[in-house]
């Protein structure tokens, strides 16, 4: 079992980690935190390429011959007022790392340390992907040639998880975290008097009955095998008390591991909200959108994946067989073009339960040596110890 260097990692990394932390940037904006792993790579001898699907960075390293590999990290925050008060909270308001992505950087860059300081025979990519959170980060790396620019033959990501404990890790081959749709529904009607409904089309009254409607349809159309999620979040119509509104919106998020059910699901939702709009004489038009596919684990990947976190933690604390989750995640997108894998890293069960996208989260720093050396050990594993 290999053991990481705590000592290092935890001075230079961990500071590094709480200033990116206290300089969060959202999506395609991450360009102090993109200057800093540039310089970062630079210094650990690696070429470095700046600008790559907007605000990425690939950090490329080569030992002789063989086939390459890419690992990869997310930068930017998230739009959240974070509720902390320690030193390093964020100090740009509305803009905080509440996922972890300050983390994810600062352990792909230790890790960047160690994989230079030993042997293997091949590439390595380090992947630094901007705008994670919804906005497409991956699709514009993609777009912009970095596989055809840094060739991988399997890529590899990684989350921090709270509420698995410190130092576990837990993958599993195939569908893994869940496709997300957004899709939003617009009804127009006819306002009117609250005495006189029936000379109105209330829309309101027929978004309450497809929401009841659309819930039904993951009990009673998807495959109870596959797991699958669909919830409302957003519901707004009207402005007073005492007319019927003219029109509604209904928004949410759609949410499965299961392809075929993320194909069709739309036309479920459509069919019904346009039918009991219809019955209503009230207008539907519906929209979805696509933020990211299912993510799929590739067989080869995720064996060298679980061997790499085995040398780290053990085999006892590698869970091979995880449960799907329908989180989802921008990787996803990468994994359609390239096969790879994502493992999860057990951020705490103590005080760092709390889960990502709260207001007090904070990424447990002791994460960032055992961070590092799962990306050495994959290193090692995926392209050998090299001569």
């Amino acid at each position: 079992m290999t053991r990481p260097r705590p000592a290092r990692a935890l001075a230079r990394f961990t500071a590094l980690r709480r200033d990116l932390h206290a300089h969060p940037e959202l999506g395609f904006a991450e360009r102090r935190t993109a200057a800093i792993v540039a310089r970062t790579l630079r210094e650990f001898g690696y070429a470095v390429t700046e600008r790559v699907g907007g605000t990425g960075v690939v950090g490329t390293l080569s030992k002789g011959e063989g086939r390459a590999i890419g690992l990869r990290a997310d930068m930017d925050a998230l739009p959240i007022e974070e509720q902390n008060s320690f030193a390093h909270r964020s100090t740009r308001p509305g803009v905080f790392h509440g996922c972890g992505h300050d983390g994810h950087t600062a352990m792909l860059l230790a890790g960047a340390e160690a994989i230079a300081a030993q042997a293997f025979q091949g590439t390595v990519h380090l992947i630094f992907q901007p705008a994670e959170e919804g906005l497409g980060g991956a699709e514009a790396m993609i777009a912009d040639g970095v596989f055809e620019r840094f060739p991988c033959a399997l890529i590899f990501g990684m989350h921090n998880f709270p509420g698995l404990p410190l130092g576990r890790f837990a993958i599993r081959r195939g569908p893994f975290l869940a496709s997300n749709d957004r899709f939003e529904l617009r009804l127009v009607g006819r306002g009117g008097h609250v005495g006189m409904p029936h000379l109105t089309a209330d829309p309101v009254a027929v978004a309450a009955q497809i929401v009841t409607g659309w819930y039904g349809l993951t009990a009673r159309r998807a495959d109870p095998a596959q797991p699958t999620t669909l919830s409302v979040t957003a519901i707004a119509g009207g402005e007073t008390d005492n007319a019927i509104a003219s029109s509604a919106r209904v928004a949410g998020s759609i949410r499965t591991t299961d392809p075929g059910t993320q194909r069709e699901i739309e036309g479920w939702m459509r069919a019904l909200a346009e039918g009991v709009a219809s019955a209503h004489g009230v207008h539907a038009e519906f929209t979805r959108e696509t933020v990211s596919p299912a993510l799929v684990n590739d067989p080869e990947a995720t064996a060298i994946a679980v061997a790499a976190a085995e040398r780290v933690a053990g085999r006892d604390k590698v869970e091979t067989e995880s449960d799907r989750l329908m989180g989802a995640e921008d990787f996803a997108a990468m994994l359609r073009v390239r096969p790879g894998a994502y493992m999860l890293i057990g951020a705490g069960d103590g005080a760092h339960r709390c889960m990502v996208h709260d207001p007090t989260y904070d990424f447990n720093d002791a994460l960032i040596p055992i961070g590092a050396a799962y990306w050495a050990a994959l290193t090692r594993k995926a392209l050998g110890a090299g001569r």
